[in-house]
């Protein structure tokens, strides 16, 4: 695969041709390097928004959202949340396995609080990194709560006879 070379300029030099009248000329230094995401970013720059330009965005996103929920076109809502020390993809029915304990018994519904992302099929409200608490509630129910296999713990040194073991 042969991938060719852009060239492009790196800066100008002006050069002095003596004539009848002085005339300047700037000639442009040619590059053999390759245009790739180290040399130059693959997006445009992009200018920065002040914080009113901002929140207007914002509210105009957040309207059209609500308006696709209260007409109930937004098909089925999926919601990526930090629970258990993962992220995990869920949709309304979805069922979670975690392994570690929560101080919750069965049929208690708990409040996933840390949302990172919501969607539809029109949609996606992206947080940076969370979406605020009054923007998405997203709750799941315990339904079942098992005792684990038993955790072994072991604990050796060579060369000193030491071993200790301690299950949970």
């Amino acid at each position: 695969i042969c991938i060719p070379f852009k060239r492009r300029p790196l800066f100008p030099i002006t050069i002095t041709v003596k004539t009848s009248e002085p005339t300047f000329s700037p000639i442009w230094v040619l590059s053999y390097v390759p245009e790739t995401s180290l040399s130059r970013p693959p997006w445009s720059d992009l200018p920065l928004l002040n914080k009113e330009e901002e929140q207007r965005r914002h509210q105009v996103v957040v309207q059209k959202v609500n308006t696709l929920i209260e007409s109930r076109e937004y098909g089925r809502l999926f919601a990526v949340v930090h629970f258990a020390s993962r992220q995990w993809k869920v949709t309304n029915e979805d069922l979670i396995l975690i392994e570690n304990h929560i101080e919750a018994e069965c049929g208690d519904r708990i409040v996933l609080e840390k949302v990172l992302l919501v969607g539809g099929e029109d949609f996606t409200l992206i947080g940076k990194p969370l979406l605020s608490r009054d923007l998405v509630r997203v709750e799941a129910t315990v339904i079942e709560k098992t005792e684990s296999w038993p955790m072994v713990h072991m604990r050796f040194w060579k060369r000193h006879r030491f071993q200790k073991k301690r299950s949970k």
